[in-house]
């Protein structure tokens, strides 16, 4: 996501893979964590905190049910935090107050917003918090009688992670001045060096958000990838639910995006489709697109279809991609005007659509049937 060179490296990819990679934003991320995590978890009364610490980001999520409430996603993570605070793999106790500092002042600025929801169980996923949990139970930090409710059958005290284990890690951590000479119990070699990184960070939280115990649950993002997925073929795509809370929230005129829609999906009908294209999902983009095509009125009138792409490319739009809502922006901001601003978009293939949707605004424009 903030890569100088994505564009490129995804394109690369794409042609090393032979599959088209979709980049997500963080919030988009983390309603997917908590989808895949709340369906694999024990259901509990009252909200749930899930928080997930990456390589480069942590996500923070309360929800309840399978209803994520609260999302946010800020750029702390081990591979980035071990990298900028114990280079080289040296360990010291300064830089690691440093590291932890770092990451409080991160998570302050949720901490608000996040205490007032409150919760009445904290869940983490993901390699960090999993690596966490395993080294504390393997050299027997956490003390006695800790068990997961997420598996009850593990007496083993795996799955748990309590602050006076991440303390006593903390602790058997900095006897060493290099992660290399780190001696603890099935300390995996692909762990070691981003170790003091996630530690640090899962401290700064623990200690913020004032988490005694939290539960570790191996469901995470690609589970909640594999639950949308199942959804939008289930009829119920949260890309549908998006686009009617733009549609509330920027008072769209209900009949006109209807009115657009329906021609523009008529005029795509009697188009060929080109063999490597769904015309299911070309039909609800360019639905999507009708519905939005004025949310950039709320802004001004003058030049509001720059508004309107502006919004659907920058907005945190749940359940789209950042590839959906670059081809969503392009739509709405070709919809009409000229189309220059467009032809110089190497990456832009949606002509059809475009044209279908320039044409039927055109012959909307007195609004009435």
């Amino acid at each position: 996501r903030v890569a100088r060179n994505a564009q490129k490296f995804v394109q690369e990819a794409q042609v090393a893979l032979g599959f088209p990679i979709e980049v997500i934003a963080g919030v988009e991320e983390a309603r997917l964590i908590y989808i895949g995590t709340s369906h694999e978890a024990p259901a509990v009364s009252g909200n749930r905190l899930v928080i997930d610490v990456g390589g480069g980001s942590s996500e923070f999520i309360i929800g309840k049910g399978y209803e994520p409430k609260l999302l946010e996603s800020l750029y702390i993570g081990c591979v980035s935090h071990s990298i900028r605070f114990f280079p080289n793999g040296a360990i010291d106790p300064h830089a690691f107050k440093e590291a932890e500092l770092a990451a409080r002042r991160e998570v302050q600025v949720i901490k608000g917003r996040f205490s007032k929801s409150g919760w009445n169980q904290v869940i983490g996923s993901s390699g960090t918090a999993r690596a966490l949990s395993d080294l504390i139970a393997d050299n027997k930090l956490n003390g006695s009688g800790e068990k997961s409710t997420l598996d009850p059958l593990d007496n083993s005290g795996a799955g748990v992670i309590t602050l006076q284990g991440l303390k006593g890690l903390k602790k058997r951590l900095l006897d060493f001045d290099h992660i290399d000479r780190v001696q603890l119990i099935n300390l995996k070699d692909d762990r070691r060096p981003v170790l003091p990184g996630g530690l640090s960070i899962m401290l700064a939280i623990f200690d913020e958000l004032g988490i005694e115990r939290m539960e570790v649950s191996d469901a995470a993002l690609r589970v909640g990838v594999l639950y949308d997925l199942l959804g939008r073929t289930q009829h119920d795509d949260m890309r549908f639910v998006t686009v009617e809370q733009f549609m509330q929230r920027y008072a769209v005129d209900r009949e006109q995006a209807h009115r657009l829609g329906m021609l523009a999906a008529d005029f795509l009908a009697q188009l060929p489709k080109p063999n490597h294209e769904s015309r299911t999902d070309n039909l609800a983009l360019l639905g999507w697109s009708a519905n939005l095509h004025e949310v950039g009125l709320s802004i001004s009138h003058n030049g509001y279809h720059k508004h309107s792409a502006y919004i659907a490319a920058n907005a945190d739009m749940p359940g789209f991609s950042k590839n959906d809502q670059a081809r969503l922006a392009a739509l709405l901001l070709g919809h009409t005007g000229k189309l220059g601003k467009l032809s110089n978009n190497a990456n832009f293939t949606d002509w059809r659509m475009l044209f279908c949707i320039r044409l039927a605004h055109v012959l909307c424009r007195s609004r009435m049937d």
